[in-house]
């Protein structure tokens, strides 16, 4: 099992920091929100990852590369502590592709065939945190082992329905039918939405490269396309997610998953606590 990060945007609804930094470094405290995805791979037994980047993200491939000066440094004053926090994750292979041109997330995923080979991989994208007791990925990995199917995490009637996309679901209650993106009010064949996380079978790339080859114009290449057409062949399923899912795509969401994440530290806990009491 590989995991795939599509971490190729440019990240507008956080400027101007992100004109020089990626979006998906910005720091929820002390760590960047893509190492949270990376983790919770780690965490499902994932050990190859590959991360979709563009020219303006060289700083990722640094992240998870090892910091010589800075280790011989920390090493020198006997800081075991930081040099721990620094340490690159052992036993994982990173590759890096650049998305050369913004042309959609199933281009991306394209890109990424050759890394990935005949195996299935969850695709994440740096702006969905989950924190829970048991890993998102490694709930769509134990639906897989039981299905053989590609699998869609799922959020049960999110506030604005309409945003998401919604699932039209086989009478078994677990195959998925069709995905109908951002419903009009009252429309949607279901109040399961599908959120940004994903187990793929290596047959989307089959459908993907047929959806492709049809598709014309300088419009972006979405891979709901070839989504369809796996749900048309009856090999889709969906997982409702365990645990609390962060979007961190704007500022509101952002400060919401900071927040969460302070509140798991007894010091800081006190922080937000005394600081919300000021408000």
């Amino acid at each position: 099992m590989k995991g795939l990060i599509i971490a190729a945007g440019y990240g507008t609804r956080f400027l101007p920091a992100t004109k020089t930094v990626p979006k998906e470094m910005l720091p929820l405290l002390d760590k960047p929100s893509i190492a949270f995805i990376v983790e919770e791979f780690i965490k499902s037994g994932i050990r190859d990852i590959v991360i979709i980047t563009s020219r303006r993200k060289k700083c990722m491939d640094d992240f998870f590369d090892r910091e010589v000066e800075l280790e011989q440094e920390l090493s020198k004053k006997n800081k075991t502590d930081l040099l721990e926090k620094i340490r690159p994750y052992e036993g994982v292979s990173f590759s890096f592709i650049r998305q050369q041109e913004m042309k959609g997330v199933g281009h991306a995923m394209l890109q990424a065939e050759k890394v990935i080979g005949n195996e299935p991989f969850v695709v994440a994208y740096p702006d969905d945190l989950h924190f829970g007791e048991v890993p998102l990925a490694q709930q769509l990995i134990d639906v897989y082992n039981e299905t053989g199917c590609t699998v869609l995490a799922t959020l049960y009637d999110p506030p604005e329905l309409y945003a998401y996309a919604s699932l039209k679901l086989a009478s078994d209650g677990l195959h998925v039918e069709d995905i109908v993106e951002k419903p009009a009010p009252g429309t949607a064949p279901s109040r399961e939405a599908s959120i940004g996380r994903y187990l793929y079978t290596p047959e989307i790339f089959t459908v993907l490269r047929e959806a492709w080859a049809r598709h014309t114009g300088p419009g972006e290449f979405y891979h709901v396309d070839g989504l369809k057409k796996l749900c048309d062949e009856g090999k889709v399923v969906y997982k409702r997610l365990e645990g609390d899912r962060y979007d961190i795509g704007n500022p509101e969401g952002f400060l919401k998953a900071t927040i969460a994440y302070a509140a798991r530290f007894p010091e800081l806990k006190k922080v937000l606590k005394e600081e919300a009491g000021k408000l």
